[in-house]
């Protein structure tokens, strides 16, 4: 038993920005989330004020509603773009495609063409078919090169792996670019999303820096630039730096790999600048025990990983809950709705929720204004995908 039954709400939000969503959700018929667009203004903000020298393509993956975009194009951000139709989705309000780089690495040649002809000029790459195909579809493009990195174990979302290649075919792929026509521009990694560990960012800047001096002196091709990914955190459960701290550190490891003169640099944030805009309400559809004598309930809501909460599998993003009830609190299961189950987003690690927790109750998911409205799935179980609010 424990008296620390709910996500302390100062720890996450302000008083007056959680009493406004809170407010707005009452009467709506969960399960759904709230976006709060100031917070949102405040990270970018915060992110610019850490990186001046950075540009930032905002990751669009991580929320591609209208009003997270309009607000990022006002603000003069970029965008990170990974489909077609994020493309149409941004160009639709107004973007061009000087302000879109085509971040994946996994596309086809169609797709690149598409992009070549909305103006767009910044592809990734990390393999030679894919190369050649960007030669075909969009000529005289800039090309980066996407690394592997270290950090898998660190970051709560590992990211490496699937994208990216080694030092050695990053730089032949940067010579067969030149070969192509195309512009060896330069060089990208992540880290993985919510990085806990700062360091990660030096080991990867140390293998950059090693490409680009190597390009130089051995074939005559001079970088331009560093795209830096994302990683940077959003406030759950798992303590974190910062974001200053972050800033502070990776602008000192930059300095020591190359300099006075930077090249020129690109964040791509998502979670940092979405997540903590978010609150998820839920409602509790069933509370129950296993057997007579267990010490554990289980508490299943009418959201789970196929409506939104996708980040919990292998319980990677543990989210802060709260809800109204206080008191006495006791080790619970968190599980979905659905027939499946997979849908289940805390078991190993329990949540302590209060024993005066009763079927509809209402929890409240803090910092899921990133990858919940993307992850939530169309219709398995008939559930409708989940349902979002901008205020």
């Amino acid at each position: 038993m424990t008296e620390l039954s709910n996500a302390r709400i100062t720890d996450y939000y302000t008083e007056s920005t959680f009493n406004r969503i809170r407010q707005f959700a009452e009467g709506k018929e969960t399960p759904f989330v709230v976006i709060d667009t100031a917070t949102i203004d405040y990270h970018y903000n915060e992110l610019v004020e850490g990186f001046p020298y950075a540009q930032v393509y905002y990751a669009v993956k991580a929320n591609p509603a209208p009003q997270v975009l309009t607000l990022l194009r006002d603000k003069g951000a970029n965008f990170d773009i990974a489909s077609v139709y994020e493309l149409e989705k941004v160009m639709a309000l107004g973007v061009t495609g000087d302000r879109i780089s085509f971040g994946n690495t996994i596309k086809k040649a169609k797709d690149v063409r598409t992009f070549y002809e909305k103006g767009v000029r910044m592809f990734a790459t990390d393999s030679e078919a894919d190369l050649r195909n960007i030669a075909k579809a969009a000529p005289g493009s800039k090309i980066y090169v996407r690394i592997l990195t270290e950090g898998t174990q660190t970051a709560d979302w590992p990211l490496s792996r699937k994208f990216g290649c080694q030092q050695d075919m990053a730089m032949d792929l940067l010579i067969l670019a030149r070969d192509l026509g195309l512009v060896p521009y330069g060089v990208s990694f992540h880290v993985g999303s919510q990085q806990r560990e700062i360091g990660a960012w030096d080991s990867a800047l140390a293998k950059v820096k090693v490409i680009f001096e190597r390009m130089k002196e051995e074939d005559g091709i001079e970088l331009k630039m560093i795209n830096m990914g994302g990683g940077f955190p959003a406030n759950y459960i798992t303590r974190t730096n910062e974001l200053k701290v972050y800033a502070e550190e990776i602008n000192r490891f930059l300095h020591e790999d190359f300099g006075d003169e930077l090249p020129e640099i690109i964040i791509e944030p998502g979670r940092s600048l979405i997540s903590n805009a978010g609150v998820l309400v839920s409602e509790v559809v069933l509370i129950s025990r296993k057997s007579s004598t267990a010490m554990h309930r289980w508490v299943y809501t009418d959201v789970g990983k196929f409506s939104g909460l996708i980040e919990t599998l292998d319980e990677a993003i543990k989210f802060p809950v709260w809800t109204e009830k206080v008191g006495e609190g006791e080790d619970c299961v968190i599980a979905g709705p659905t027939c499946d189950s997979a849908d289940i987003m805390y078991e190993d690690h329990k949540y302590p929720l209060p024993l005066s927790l009763a079927i509809g109750d209402r929890m409240y998911w803090f910092s899921t204004g990133a990858y919940t409205t993307t992850y939530s799935a169309v219709e398995f179980n008939g559930f409708p995908p989940l349902k979002d609010y901008y205020i």
